[in-house]
């Protein structure tokens, strides 16, 4: 099952010239939805109204995208593809489908195209309810991780998969990294880290990086997912459930959540067992710090960027 959860489907469309992509999560109808930023440079749709003060409830799809804001168009095909199905909030004589979404920055030219709503509508497409396939695919094909020295020595991100169960409660997490921090595993050795000399200055106490706050580079970073759980929560639990699995990307990126960073994670609850936000929140954030490691462990070379040796050696269990 995608993110081990019934009913949810995940589907990548990449764009594998341009190294760039976006990443669909389908989950089944009635599922509650809920989101939260961390981090403080963010780019995303529809949080507001899946986030504490919204009303929205349902959700019925989140975009994950590359091309920076310009990539949130690919969830103008989400929203078509799930208004054919008539999947969505009655309005009128149409439906509105609720998607969420957040995206990350992979530009690296000027001509670079970025995912539209044809890459948000062809992911929609191929979305199955198999295991998804992670590393350097969808919006994963683009990122890079270890850029606290600048990002000329960065190495390859990816999109990872992490799944957690208690009994028959289950989270499961999808996420891409493309942080301005390292990578780490469980023990808090660098898995996947810059290459600059060590003695190099590193952000956030010197390096380039420092003067990079509001310029291209400042926003040039960010980890964004999403967990799916087959709990049944209201919106409020939802959203809790979401701003604590917030604590798996702090296990797993080094330093997390900083002021060059869009850090976003949704929830989405299916509703299919009873469960304490809380048993939801621990098993959520386990699957995030694992989905962070299994996305660079499964990465491949970018140009000037290249996968890093020691996440290969990385294993969940």
């Amino acid at each position: 099952m995608a993110l081990g959860v019934e009913g949810v489907a995940v589907g990548h469309w990449t764009d594998e010239r341009w190294r760039t992509g976006c990443t669909v999560v389908l989950p089944p109808p009635g599922t509650m939805g809920g989101a939260s930023v961390r981090g403080g440079a963010p780019g995303t749709r529809e949080v507001p109204a899946l986030g504490a003060s919204g009303s929205g409830l349902e959700c019925h799809g989140i975009l994950l995208t590359g091309g920076s804001a310009f990539g949130l168009a690919a969830a103008d095909g989400v929203m078509r593809w799930l208004a054919e199905r008539r999947r969505g909030v009655p309005v009128g004589p149409r439906v509105v489908p609720v998607v969420g979404g957040a995206n990350l920055l992979d530009l690296r030219t000027a001509d670079q195209p970025t995912p539209g709503p044809e890459a948000g509508h062809a992911a929609c497409e191929v979305a199955s309810t198999e295991e998804p396939t992670t590393g350097s695919v969808g919006v994963g094909a683009g990122c890079m991780v270890g850029k606290t020295a600048g990002v000329e020595h960065a190495v390859a991100g990816g999109v990872g998969l992490g799944i957690a169960s208690h009994g028959d409660l289950t989270a499961g997490a999808l996420v891409a990294a493309n942080a301005v921090g390292d990578v780490v595993g469980p023990g808090g050795e660098v898995l996947a880290g810059d290459r600059a000399p060590v003695e190099a200055e590193r952000y956030p106490f010197g390096g380039p990086l420092l003067g990079a706050l509001g310029g291209e580079e400042g926003r040039a970073h960010t980890v964004i997912g999403c967990v799916a759980t087959n709990a049944r929560l209201d919106k409020s639990g939802a959203v809790r459930a979401a701003e604590l699995s917030h604590g798996g990307l702090v296990r797993a990126v080094r330093p997390a959540h900083t002021q060059l960073d869009g850090d976003c994670l949704f929830l989405l609850a299916t509703g299919q067992r009873e469960a304490p936000v809380d048993a939801v929140a621990a098993l959520a954030a386990e699957a995030v710090a694992t989905a962070v490691r299994m996305g660079v462990r499964d990465a491949t070379d970018l140009p000037g960027a290249p996968a890093d040796p020691r996440a290969k050696l990385f294993d969940e269990v």
